[in-house]
């Protein structure tokens, strides 16, 4: 009797391990971030967060990653940074993902940092400007183009296009945001207009909670500068455009980096205010940038983003939202595992195919090749959304491998 019960209960331990071990290889790979659903990055995050699912139907529908389902978990940080750290806390050590990714900016990742590097996790950054460039920790990648010297990348090609013109402008005011990226914006910014011998007659950053930039504009237009460079947030760069519109400001190269430019809202919120700004972007849909698998992903994009109310061209942050998903899925898939040194090593030492062209990254996790690209908007005429879905309405001036045509300069005669 004892060895028949002794036997009946080796066998249900073994078929507990066995039943238990098929439960557990068949339990989703669980990847987790924050996002902006809500506040003043919302409509960024938004689109941002429809992109990376996208990209999670995609895997799953080719069977997963490692023969497993992918499952996306994310909680709302309300564009806050100051939730971000209890976010991660939670989706590493409550929900236990097995993968980190970051919501969208760099004031909203940099707070992340410090937990993932407790935890040792590998963690990829989505458009944070230089986040790196204090921990040098060395599972961090960033998908954002500035290359390994983010903060002057961010602002060098606006200004090569100002100097290579004649007269060459002698003047700059720069005008920032009081935040992280703001402030690593002028950093380089101002590194940029000094090197190209500039003489810097307004150097100042406005508190988050501006609401009337018209102040800031006048006291910019007072200073009479050759160029105006600007790097602001979305509702920023609206506030900001308006104030221009209104005051009318004389200069001869006005922009710099107005996030959301590149946004369906934006564009068709100010419309012909656009017209005449040099602003550094990030991809286009211009002949020079049509990477396998672009349009291809744009296209379910866009026939999805109504239902969502998101953004309905997805060209600023979507296809780098789904790029980073590929890099992670890559690593994954070929280390055949989820361990963070593997995949973080892995990450280091191999080039990526993605829709937004091969990407590589350095020591710092920043691409080792630095791709922003500047354009000048012109020719817009009300605030119809259907001139904005190719580039008739925008010319590519910077770098080189990606021009489709010449600045119009100055400023005022874009505007006519």
């Amino acid at each position: 009797m004892r060895i028949r019960m002794g036997l009946r209960q080796a066998l249900a331990a073994l078929l507990l391990l066995y039943f238990g071990g098929i439960a557990r290889a068949e339990e989703p790979i669980k990847i987790g971030f924050s996002m902006e659903l809500t506040g003043g990055l919302a409509s960024v995050g938004k689109s941002a967060l429809l992109a990376m699912q996208i990209w999670a139907e995609d895997i799953n529908k080719k069977g997963g990653l490692l023969g497993r389902q992918v499952k996306l978990v994310y909680y709302d940080d309300q564009s806050n940074p100051s939730l971000v750290p209890g976010i991660y806390t939670k989706l590493i050590d409550i929900d236990k993902v097995d993968l980190l990714v970051s919501s969208y900016a760099t004031n909203l990742v940099v707070p992340a940092m410090p937990v993932v590097m407790q935890h040792n996790r590998t963690f990829m950054g989505l458009f944070a400007l230089a986040a790196n460039s204090e921990f040098h920790y060395p599972r961090y990648f960033s998908m954002l183009v500035f290359g390994p010297d983010p903060k002057h990348a961010f602002s060098k090609g606006w200004f090569d296009i100002a100097m290579a013109q004649n007269p060459k402008p002698r003047t700059v005011a720069l005008v920032t945001a009081d935040a992280e990226f703001g402030k690593n914006a002028a950093e380089g910014a101002r590194d940029n207009a000094k090197q190209a011998g500039l003489n810097i007659v307004y150097d100042r950053a406005y508190p988050p909670t501006t609401v009337d930039y018209t102040p800031i504009i006048r006291a910019v237009q007072a200073t009479n500068p050759d160029l105006v460079y600007v790097a602001s947030y979305p509702p920023d760069s609206a506030g900001i455009m308006h104030a221009i519109g209104e005051l009318g400001l004389k200069t001869n190269m006005f922009g710099g980096s107005l996030v959301g430019s590149v946004t369906a809202a934006l564009r068709t919120q100010l419309g012909p205010l656009m017209n005449g700004v040099v602003v550094g972007e990030l991809w286009e849909p211009a002949k020079t940038m049509q990477f396998p698998g672009i349009l291809d992903f744009l296209k379910v994009y866009q026939a999805k983003a109504p239902a969502e109310g998101v953004d309905p061209l997805g060209y600023f942050v979507p296809p780098f939202a789904y790029a980073q998903m590929q890099i992670l899925g890559e690593a994954v898939e070929v280390t055949k595992g989820l361990d963070d040194e593997k995949l973080a090593q892995y990450m280091h030492g191999h080039s990526f195919k993605t829709i937004v062209g091969d990407i590589s990254f350095n020591a710092d996790g920043e691409w080792t090749e630095a791709r922003p690209i500047f354009v000048q908007y012109h020719g817009i005429q009300g605030n119809g959304l259907d001139q904005f879905r190719d580039d008739s309405r925008l010319t590519v001036l910077e770098p080189a491998k990606f021009k489709t045509g010449d600045v119009i300069w100055p400023f005022g005669k874009a505007r006519e």
